[in-house]
């Protein structure tokens, strides 16, 4: 336990400088937003595209993971979605919490953090939980919310999931890549050169934004900000395991690298949705900087078990 919470502390640590940085006001929100934008658009997107580009998509897709992924994420919604309901919460509250409780930051802390801790053969499991998490949950998350409004589905509410996906820098990297990949074409070396050297931005730029941004979270309601972190740091990874073990006979290694990806804390990208539906934010934004500040602890006691360390 020791040996892996050793190992993942300077990613923490790099999380704590960006929140030192942002609380102090050194970083800016302003200069926190375009880091944030340099990662996300270009830095991560390298790095996705500089790893599926390498890998066959037989590499990448696996049935049974994605089986055990998504009914793992899709039963812990379902309970995040039953007690907002004994809550007496409207749809897009319940669509909300529900997002924070299954939804991890897979993109900014998984990708470099697991890559890093578990070798690179985790970032096929790894992408297939990104992708699930974007693709399935994040269009899911637009449907209820903007269909709750509307008070029916359109072919609006379909074209808005659609250009989301569209438009997601990480889901264009990896199609991307793949399809590089597919094609069976050779990387040139000094393509291949400039993606090493920018995606290799990615892994401190990305924790440093994540704890920049944490500076501007606040803590309130803590109460459903333990609830929505336990959902997220202890829930979603025991029903992912139960589905990889029990359910769907994940091989060790893939379910290990599930696991571990669902362990982790609440995304940023679910209080950029919260914000821009004005749906909760500061709940969202307390349940974030908890589930943060938890897995610090929690991350470790997972990725040790699951490596027997």
């Amino acid at each position: 336990m020791l040996a892996i919470f050793l190992k993942t502390l300077p990613f923490f640590a790099l999380i704590g400088l960006g929140y030192w940085a942002g609380r102090t006001r050194f970083f800016t929100a302003e200069a926190t937003a375009y880091l944030t934008k340099f990662v996300f658009y270009f830095a991560l997107s390298a790095m996705l595209f500089n790893f599926s580009a390498n890998l066959s998509l037989a590499e990448v897709w696996n049935a049974r993971l994605v089986g055990a992924y998504l009914w793992g994420t899709a039963f812990v919604y379902g309970i995040a979605t039953l007690v907002c309901y004994f809550r007496n919460l409207n749809i897009e509250t319940a669509a909300i919490e529900a997002q924070c409780a299954v939804i991890g930051n897979v993109g900014f802390l998984g990708v470099p953090m697991l890559v890093l801790l578990l070798g690179p053969q985790a970032i096929g499991p790894v992408m297939l939980a990104l992708a699930v998490d974007l693709i399935v949950f994040s269009s899911l998350i637009v449907i209820l919310i903007t269909g709750s409004r509307d008070g029916r589905m359109s072919v609006t509410i379909l074209r808005t999931v659609g250009l989301g996906l569209i438009k997601n820098p990480m889901i264009v990297a990896i199609s991307l890549g793949l399809l590089w990949s597919g094609l069976k074409l050779p990387i040139p070396a000094p393509m291949n050169e400039f993606l090493s050297l920018l995606g290799a931005a990615a892994t401190p730029g990305a924790l440093f934004a994540i704890g920049a941004s944490l500076a501007s979270k606040s803590a309130e309601r803590l109460s459903i900000a333990g609830w929505l972190s336990f959902c997220k740091l202890v829930l979603h990874p025991v029903f992912v395991a139960f589905g990889c073990f029990v359910l769907f006979k994940v091989e060790p290694y893939q379910a290990t690298v599930i696991i571990s990806a669902a362990a982790l804390p609440v995304a940023g990208n679910v209080y950029i949705l919260a914000q821009h539906y004005n749906v909760s934010p500061q709940r969202v934004s307390a349940a974030i900087l908890v589930s943060t500040a938890l897995s610090i602890v929690t991350v470790s006691l997972w990725i040790a078990w699951l490596t027997g360390g």
